[in-house]
């Protein structure tokens, strides 16, 4: 015996190896192969996803705040920050999305349904839903710098990139898994404590980063969003896989950056 301790046998090296293995999963961030956060169940690190939402927040709301600050039109800024936040995920989200939106509405049937979510080719429906998709987050963070500045852009992204992430482990806990194979059943169920950590963290972040007004109502609207998308896969699929994740992910988002632009008319 060396005498050394493994960080996951404390308490706060537990911590950050959960820390490490949601970052490790979630976006592209250098983890080495070798650290033990990779062998840790993704379930267990579930708490730690707003966490790592904050990171691609900020990250990517800096490209915004630095583009604005440059003379880049407020559209432009928005597009831009965007862009960056797919690199740091590798897209992960976005692709759930335009895959769930082909299987929901391009199958007849579940089997089928997820088995047109399991092909890599991208369909009407889903191509549909990412131009939706990063039309409105582009042209809300836009509405944003222009009526209350880049900073303040910059919050609502932080926003909702850590209550969309935190809104996946309440699914992952309360919704049947739609199949025993995919990232969905590898990833394990979070503990209820867990997933309500991870809610909290995300709901937490809303007040704090929008203000006392627009962060209830965005925290009402993102749970309406989750929820529905929950029930939509649960009766079309059956549950959720790794693909309804991600598009329950960016559900939360727009609606968090919807009513975060919609908040500077009051």
């Amino acid at each position: 015996m060396t005498g050394k301790t493994e960080p996951s046998s404390s308490p706060l090296g537990a911590l950050v190896g959960d820390l490490l293995c949601a970052l490790a999963f979630l976006t592209r961030a250098p983890v080495p192969a070798t650290s033990s956060a990779h062998a840790r169940p993704l379930g267990q690190a579930a708490w730690a996803f707003p966490l790592v939402g904050l990171g691609v927040g900020f990250g990517a709301g800096a490209v915004l705040a630095l583009a604005a600050a440059l003379g880049v039109p407020p559209l432009a800024a928005g597009l831009l920050a965007l862009g960056a936040s797919a690199t740091l995920t590798g897209a992960l989200h976005e692709d759930g999305l335009a895959d769930t939106l082909d299987g929901l509405w391009g199958g007849r049937d579940p089997a089928r349904r997820l088995e047109i979510m399991r092909d890599s080719r991208i369909g009407g429906f889903g191509a549909l839903g990412l131009v939706i998709s990063v039309g409105l987050r582009a042209a809300c963070l836009a509405a944003i710098v222009e009526g209350a500045g880049a900073e303040a852009a910059w919050l609502a992204f932080v926003a909702a990139a850590a209550a969309g992430r935190g809104a996946l482990p309440a699914i992952m806990h309360l919704t049947p898994r739609a199949s025993a194979t995919g990232l969905g059943a590898m990833a394990g169920r979070p503990s209820a404590d867990r997933a309500v950590i991870a809610a909290g963290l995300g709901t937490l972040a809303l007040p704090l980063l929008l203000g006392p007004g627009a962060g209830p109502a965005a925290a009402l609207l993102a749970s309406i969003a989750a929820v529905k998308l929950a029930l939509v896969a649960r009766w079309k699929l059956g549950g959720y896989n790794g693909d309804v994740l991600g598009a329950a992910e960016q559900a939360v988002e727009i609606a968090v950056l919807l009513t975060a632009a919609a908040a500077l008319s009051y």
